[in-house]
């Protein structure tokens, strides 16, 4: 599988680079509100509380956070050297890899039957932490690879516009529903669930539109960008769960840690990609296939752990 992406990678591809995922004024500002919805319903379920568990139990916080923001950046680094895709694709991986957990993996750990307090607990952390750690993390290791560096100067990238941007679309809207969830547990009880449903339906809905507008973007390339997030988000989901394992952690944990680490913000990442890259043709398209696979392995996987815990208890 890795021979056959590093051909298909070899393979020139300039058009791709070159390529732009459009989004007219209306679809952008609906982008980011769609994306601030997500981060406002997540927050419903999230509790100062839960900054506190960090720190009573730091031991699988420190082991997620660190397998979140420093080892799948870090692996995702060796796997774009290792592929050598085109330029916009290598630094549309280190952006999904620099974006917080996604907005799916509390659900999902809640499935597995994982530690759910924990999963809540990395989300509200990498997630406040993304204001800062996804232009840090991007900046750094896109600066050390040597085809995805110079797209990254071309661009100019400022930080701190993109600290902006992700203060707004995150940092405003979780704390708002935090403090709903907080001070008026009543108006927020009755909201988490359709918001959760209808803020992934609107965001999904949205991925179409967009992909299906731009399609000749992907002409060509589609089965190139399908196997990489395959393969990345396959990395991914094992940089979770091999960091919990290593540490001896309980099962619950590893389940918990290896779906925060599988789950990416994929919404982020586009909305950057969009935002800063002028909808980069390889990035835009990494970010939303990203999107959509990450749940269908992400449900593969609680399927699975539920299966063995049904094997298990009847033996």
């Amino acid at each position: 599988m890795l021979g056959l992406l590093a051909a298909l990678s070899l393979a020139p591809t300039p058009d791709l680079d070159a390529a732009r995922l459009s989004f007219h004024t209306g679809g952008l500002v609906t982008l980011n509100l769609v994306l601030a919805l997500v981060m406002f319903g997540i927050a419903l379920d999230l509790r100062v509380a839960d900054f506190r568990k960090l720190l009573l139990a730091p031991r699988p916080a420190i082991v997620g956070v660190v397998a979140q923001v420093v080892l799948l950046p870090a692996v995702t680094f060796a796997l774009a050297l290792a592929l050598r895709p085109p330029p916009s694709v290598a630094l549309g991986m280190l952006l999904v890899a620099a974006c917080p957990g996604g907005p799916m993996s509390n659900f999902m750990t809640h499935l597995a039957r994982g530690n759910t307090e924990l999963s809540v607990a990395l989300t509200t952390a990498t997630t406040g932490a993304a204001i800062l750690t996804t232009p840090l993390n991007l900046a750094f290791w896109a600066g050390l690879h040597p085809d995805a560096a110079p797209l990254l100067r071309s661009v100019a990238l400022d930080p701190a516009d993109m600290l902006k941007t992700i203060g707004v679309v995150i940092i405003i809207p979780l704390t708002l529903g935090m403090l709903i969830a907080g001070y008026l547990p009543r108006l927020a009880a009755p909201l988490r669930k359709p918001l959760r449903i209808l803020s992934i339906v609107v965001f999904a809905v949205m991925l179409v539109v967009a992909l299906r507008s731009n399609f000749s973007a992907a002409d060509g390339h589609i089965l190139l960008i399908l196997g990489i997030v395959v393969v990345h988000n396959a990395l991914a989901f094992a940089t979770g769960y091999l960091a919990a394992t290593l540490a001896r952690l309980s099962p619950r944990d590893r389940r918990a840690i290896t779906i925060e680490v599988g789950i990416q913000n994929a919404g982020l990442a586009l909305l950057i990609t969009v935002d800063f890259f002028s909808g980069l043709g390889g990035m835009a398209l990494i970010a939303a296939c990203w999107g959509v696979w990450h749940l269908v392995v992400g449900f593969a996987l609680v399927g699975s752990w539920r299966l063995r815990d049904r094997v298990a208890a009847r033996a």
